[in-house]
């Protein structure tokens, strides 16, 4: 039998979010023929992933159980204890992949920046939402590398939980990028969807500077697409054996 794949995304108040990841979904779903796809939520939407896992068919609890993959850009603690948690209470068969982001979405980045109109003069601020877990913020700038080789330019991070005291962090990204040469600071959202959060860090770039470019949030880009689906196939040729087995 196939195993069912539950995206896990975060959640959030701000409906955006919800539509975006039905889009993701629908995509996986295109990309992944005779799959069945269910799209789940860590928190602040429904249906939770927790209620999902409970729910699937009792086939699912054999050793094909379910393939849960984070929709999510870092592992920090909800994919490193609260989703391990949940699972190992409501369908121990299930396999969690690796989270969405360790797979290099540097070129979706990048895309998106093009689209938007980048230009050769324009630095790069990478903004992403940080994490109280260090290996997490240590895997953003991972990828803040790896867009700055694709790009040729140096790239800033910023976190958009952190921007400190009168923008601080904001303030120092530009100052940085000025220094290099940038002519006109460009965001590259490292984020699923637009948000408050990724306005936070637009609108104190707004009130610094008169010229900025926004590229779109990662949303369906294929890269995002394939990520999740490669995730999938790995864990699904697995065989899972439940804890304590």
């Amino acid at each position: 039998m196939t195993p069912t794949l539950v995206l896990a995304a975060h959640g959030s108040r701000d409906p955006r979010f919800g539509a975006t990841a039905r889009r993701v979904r629908n995509a996986v779903a295109s990309s992944l023929p005779g799959v069945e796809v269910v799209l789940s939520y860590l928190d602040l939407d429904e249906p939770l992933v927790g209620d999902v896992l409970g729910q699937l068919d009792g086939a699912h609890s054999t050793h094909h159980g379910p393939v849960v993959v984070p929709m999510l850009l870092s592992a920090g603690y909800h994919h490193k204890i609260d989703l391990p948690s949940i699972i190992a209470s409501r369908r121990p068969t299930a396999r969690q992949t690796d989270v969405m982001g360790t797979r290099s979405l540097a070129g979706a980045l990048a895309d998106r920046l093009i689209e938007a109109g980048l230009g050769p003069h324009d630095g790069v601020i990478l903004s992403a939402v940080g994490s109280p877990d260090p290996a997490a913020d240590r895997s953003v700038r991972l990828r803040a590398i790896e867009l700055s080789t694709r790009l040729h330019r140096p790239v800033e991070v910023v976190f958009a939980t952190k921007l400190g005291p009168h923008d601080r962090a904001v303030v120092s990204a530009v100052r940085r990028l000025r220094a290099g040469g940038a002519r006109r600071i460009a965001v590259s959202p490292y984020f699923l969807s637009a948000g408050l959060l990724t306005e936070r860090v637009e609108s104190a770039l707004d009130a610094l500077v008169d010229d900025t470019l926004v590229a779109g949030p990662l949303g369906t880009h294929p890269d995002v697409i394939e990520a999740i689906g490669s995730l999938y196939r790995t864990a699904a040729d697995q065989r899972v054996v439940p804890a304590g087995h």
